[in-house]
């Protein structure tokens, strides 16, 4: 058996004591730089991440590699969804302006008198 920083951590067929993934994942909740803190305690990066996963999955802030990825992912499909809803805000904007400009011509030529703003074709 290995020993570090008063933990011990048996690296025959790779396998750590408990208390030593422990020690690692309370060292990878303060820790601002990951892969120093791997190296440091001769482990993969990747290795910190399924511990924390299996010993402490509710960790705010923490998201696993897969779930960063799906948060990306659903922030830029609310990008998108905002934009096309801003382009269908301006095309009903559009049209509703365009049909108040129409109903305010038939209303004036109602007044008038006059035949409603229809032309008629030349057959």
């Amino acid at each position: 058996m290995t020993h570090f920083a008063g933990k011990e951590l048996r690296v025959a067929g790779r396998r750590y004591t408990k208390e030593f993934r422990e020690f690692a994942v309370e060292r990878l909740r303060g820790c601002e730089n990951i892969v120093a803190l791997a190296r440091e305690l001769q482990v993969s990066r990747r290795q910190l991440y399924r511990w924390r996963d299996e010993l402490d999955p509710a960790i705010p802030g923490m998201e696993a590699p897969g779930q960063e990825a799906r948060a990306s992912t659903l922030r830029k499909e609310a990008n998108h969804l905002k934009r096309v809803l801003a382009e269908k805000t301006l095309e009903v904007d559009f049209f509703r302006s365009a049909l108040q400009k129409v109903e305010a011509r038939r209303q004036q030529s109602s007044r008038t008198g006059e035949k409603a703003s229809t032309s008629k074709s030349g057959r």
